[in-house]
Protein backbone atom coordinates (compact mmCIF):
# COMPACT_ATOMS: atom_id res chain seq x y z
CA UNK A 1 0.00 0.00 0.00
CA UNK A 2 1.28 3.46 -0.90
CA UNK A 3 0.47 6.25 1.55
CA UNK A 4 1.01 9.91 0.64
CA UNK A 5 0.60 12.77 3.11
CA UNK A 6 -0.43 16.06 1.55
CA UNK A 7 -0.93 19.47 3.14
CA UNK A 8 -0.70 23.19 2.48
CA UNK A 9 0.93 25.51 4.99
CA UNK A 10 1.70 29.20 5.31
CA UNK A 11 5.22 30.57 5.06
CA UNK A 12 5.40 30.39 8.87
CA UNK A 13 4.36 26.74 8.96
CA UNK A 14 0.65 26.95 9.88
CA UNK A 15 -2.10 24.88 8.26
CA UNK A 16 -5.10 26.70 9.74
CA UNK A 17 -6.13 29.71 11.82
CA UNK A 18 -5.89 29.94 15.63
CA UNK A 19 -9.49 28.70 15.74
CA UNK A 20 -8.30 25.62 13.78
CA UNK A 21 -10.61 26.64 10.95
CA UNK A 22 -9.15 26.19 7.48
CA UNK A 23 -8.22 29.27 5.51
CA UNK A 24 -7.21 29.68 1.88
CA UNK A 25 -3.52 28.76 1.53
CA UNK A 26 -3.34 26.95 -1.81
CA UNK A 27 -3.41 28.89 -5.05
CA UNK A 28 -5.30 27.66 -8.10
CA UNK A 29 -2.33 25.70 -9.43
CA UNK A 30 -2.06 23.79 -6.17
CA UNK A 31 -5.80 23.18 -5.99
CA UNK A 32 -5.62 21.57 -9.42
CA UNK A 33 -2.66 19.44 -8.29
CA UNK A 34 -4.53 18.28 -5.19
CA UNK A 35 -7.66 17.31 -7.09
CA UNK A 36 -5.61 15.47 -9.70
CA UNK A 37 -3.83 13.69 -6.84
CA UNK A 38 -7.18 12.79 -5.24
CA UNK A 39 -8.35 11.42 -8.57
CA UNK A 40 -5.28 9.16 -8.78
CA UNK A 41 -5.66 7.35 -5.43
CA UNK A 42 -8.02 4.71 -4.09
CA UNK A 43 -8.89 6.57 -0.89
CA UNK A 44 -8.63 9.90 0.95
CA UNK A 45 -8.15 9.80 4.73
CA UNK A 46 -8.79 12.44 7.40
CA UNK A 47 -9.35 12.49 11.14
CA UNK A 48 -12.56 13.32 12.96
CA UNK A 49 -11.20 16.76 13.88
CA UNK A 50 -11.14 17.74 10.22
CA UNK A 51 -14.72 16.50 9.76
CA UNK A 52 -16.01 18.40 12.81
CA UNK A 53 -14.14 21.62 12.05
CA UNK A 54 -14.33 21.87 8.25
CA UNK A 55 -17.04 19.37 7.15
CA UNK A 56 -15.22 18.55 3.89
CA UNK A 57 -16.74 16.57 1.01
CA UNK A 58 -13.40 14.91 0.14
CA UNK A 59 -14.41 14.54 -3.49
CA UNK A 60 -12.73 15.52 -6.77
CA UNK A 61 -13.83 18.89 -8.16
CA UNK A 62 -14.92 18.76 -11.79
CA UNK A 63 -13.49 22.27 -12.19
CA UNK A 64 -10.04 20.66 -12.11
CA UNK A 65 -10.63 17.08 -13.31
CA UNK A 66 -13.01 16.09 -16.08
CA UNK A 67 -15.08 12.96 -15.40
CA UNK A 68 -13.47 12.36 -11.99
CA UNK A 69 -13.43 9.06 -10.16
CA UNK A 70 -14.12 9.96 -6.55
CA UNK A 71 -11.94 7.88 -4.19
CA UNK A 72 -13.24 6.17 -1.08
CA UNK A 73 -13.41 8.52 1.91
CA UNK A 74 -11.92 7.25 5.18
CA UNK A 75 -12.44 8.93 8.56
CA UNK A 76 -10.48 8.00 11.69
CA UNK A 77 -13.09 8.43 14.42
CA UNK A 78 -12.23 6.51 17.58
CA UNK A 79 -15.34 7.55 19.53
CA UNK A 80 -17.86 7.69 16.69
CA UNK A 81 -18.39 11.45 16.65
CA UNK A 82 -19.05 11.84 12.91
CA UNK A 83 -22.37 13.74 12.62
CA UNK A 84 -25.08 11.95 10.62
CA UNK A 85 -25.38 15.00 8.34
CA UNK A 86 -21.62 15.27 7.66
CA UNK A 87 -20.79 15.78 3.99
CA UNK A 88 -18.53 12.71 4.00
CA UNK A 89 -21.69 10.65 4.53
CA UNK A 90 -23.42 11.84 1.36
CA UNK A 91 -23.86 9.61 -1.66
CA UNK A 92 -21.14 11.18 -3.83
CA UNK A 93 -18.56 8.53 -2.87
CA UNK A 94 -18.11 5.49 -0.66
CA UNK A 95 -17.16 6.16 2.96
CA UNK A 96 -15.45 4.07 5.62
CA UNK A 97 -15.47 5.14 9.27
CA UNK A 98 -12.77 3.54 11.44
CA UNK A 99 -13.54 3.53 15.15
CA UNK A 100 -12.08 1.91 18.24
CA UNK A 101 -13.38 -1.52 19.27
CA UNK A 102 -15.42 0.00 22.12
CA UNK A 103 -17.48 2.16 19.77
CA UNK A 104 -20.72 0.52 18.63
CA UNK A 105 -22.11 3.42 16.61
CA UNK A 106 -23.17 2.90 13.00
CA UNK A 107 -23.25 5.62 10.35
CA UNK A 108 -25.60 6.21 7.40
CA UNK A 109 -24.14 5.50 3.95
CA UNK A 110 -20.86 4.23 5.42
CA UNK A 111 -19.06 1.00 6.23
CA UNK A 112 -17.55 0.71 9.71
CA UNK A 113 -14.26 -0.86 10.77
CA UNK A 114 -13.44 -1.39 14.48
CA UNK A 115 -9.72 -1.33 15.16
CA UNK A 116 -7.81 -0.66 18.37
CA UNK A 117 -8.60 -0.25 22.05
CA UNK A 118 -9.32 3.31 23.11
CA UNK A 119 -8.16 4.77 19.82
CA UNK A 120 -7.81 3.62 16.23
CA UNK A 121 -4.88 1.25 15.68
CA UNK A 122 -3.49 2.09 12.24
CA UNK A 123 -1.24 -0.97 12.12
CA UNK A 124 -4.33 -3.18 12.37
CA UNK A 125 -6.63 -1.04 10.24
CA UNK A 126 -4.42 -0.63 7.17
CA UNK A 127 -4.21 -4.37 6.34
CA UNK A 128 -8.01 -4.51 6.57
CA UNK A 129 -8.27 -1.64 4.09
CA UNK A 130 -5.74 -3.31 1.83
CA UNK A 131 -7.83 -6.47 1.95
CA UNK A 132 -10.76 -4.40 0.69
CA UNK A 133 -8.78 -3.53 -2.43
CA UNK A 134 -7.42 -0.15 -1.30
CA UNK A 135 -3.85 0.11 -2.60
CA UNK A 136 -3.18 3.84 -2.24
CA UNK A 137 -4.26 6.40 0.36
CA UNK A 138 -3.95 10.18 0.39
CA UNK A 139 -3.75 11.47 3.98
CA UNK A 140 -5.03 15.05 4.17
CA UNK A 141 -5.09 15.73 7.91
CA UNK A 142 -5.41 16.98 10.48
CA UNK A 143 -2.16 17.55 12.28
CA UNK A 144 -2.48 14.66 14.75
CA UNK A 145 -3.39 12.22 11.99
CA UNK A 146 -0.44 13.36 9.88
CA UNK A 147 1.94 12.92 12.83
CA UNK A 148 0.57 9.44 13.57
CA UNK A 149 1.37 8.32 10.01
CA UNK A 150 4.82 9.92 10.06
CA UNK A 151 5.99 8.78 13.51
CA UNK A 152 4.99 5.19 12.76
CA UNK A 153 6.74 5.40 9.35
CA UNK A 154 3.52 4.30 7.66
CA UNK A 155 3.67 7.20 5.21
CA UNK A 156 5.79 6.80 2.08
CA UNK A 157 5.74 10.38 0.78
CA UNK A 158 4.94 13.87 2.05
CA UNK A 159 3.89 16.73 -0.21
CA UNK A 160 3.86 20.24 1.25
CA UNK A 161 2.65 23.32 -0.59
CA UNK A 162 3.91 26.56 0.98
CA UNK A 163 1.68 29.55 0.35
CA UNK A 164 2.79 33.17 0.41
CA UNK A 165 1.07 34.31 3.61
CA UNK A 166 1.73 34.50 7.34
CA UNK A 167 -0.86 33.22 9.83
CA UNK A 168 1.03 33.45 13.13
CA UNK A 169 -0.29 32.57 16.57
CA UNK A 170 0.81 30.05 19.18
CA UNK A 171 -2.42 28.06 18.82
CA UNK A 172 -2.51 27.81 15.03
CA UNK A 173 -1.82 24.17 14.07
CA UNK A 174 1.23 23.04 12.12
CA UNK A 175 1.33 20.11 9.66
CA UNK A 176 2.39 17.57 12.30
CA UNK A 177 0.70 17.80 15.69
CA UNK A 178 0.15 15.30 18.46
CA UNK A 179 2.84 14.73 21.07
CA UNK A 180 5.69 15.29 18.63
CA UNK A 181 9.27 14.13 19.04
CA UNK A 182 10.77 14.20 22.53
CA UNK A 183 14.31 13.58 21.31
CA UNK A 184 16.33 13.79 18.11
CA UNK A 185 15.94 10.02 17.77
CA UNK A 186 12.16 10.45 17.60
CA UNK A 187 12.23 12.91 14.73
CA UNK A 188 11.09 11.77 11.29
CA UNK A 189 13.73 12.08 8.59
CA UNK A 190 12.64 13.13 5.12
CA UNK A 191 14.53 13.02 1.84
CA UNK A 192 13.79 15.88 -0.54
CA UNK A 193 12.80 14.54 -3.96
CA UNK A 194 11.56 17.66 -5.73
CA UNK A 195 10.97 21.38 -5.26
CA UNK A 196 8.78 23.26 -7.70
CA UNK A 197 7.67 26.88 -7.85
CA UNK A 198 3.90 27.00 -8.41
CA UNK A 199 2.74 30.57 -9.01
CA UNK A 200 3.27 32.48 -5.77
CA UNK A 201 3.92 29.29 -3.79
CA UNK A 202 6.29 26.35 -3.77
CA UNK A 203 5.69 22.59 -3.66
CA UNK A 204 8.09 20.36 -1.74
CA UNK A 205 7.96 16.61 -2.29
CA UNK A 206 9.67 14.31 0.21
CA UNK A 207 10.21 10.61 0.66
CA UNK A 208 9.82 9.41 4.24
CA UNK A 209 13.01 7.68 5.38
CA UNK A 210 12.16 4.36 7.07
Amino acid sequence: MKITVNCAMSADGKIALNSRKQTAISNDLDKRRVHELRNSVDAILVGIGTVLTDDPKLTVNTEYVANPSNPIRIVLDSRGRTPPDAKVLDDQAQTIIITSEECVKEFPNAKTIRSGVGRVDLHRALPILEGMGIGSILVEGGAEVIWSFLKSRLADEMHIFIGSLIIGGDEAPTPAGGEGASSIEDTVELELRNAEVMGDGILLQYEVVK
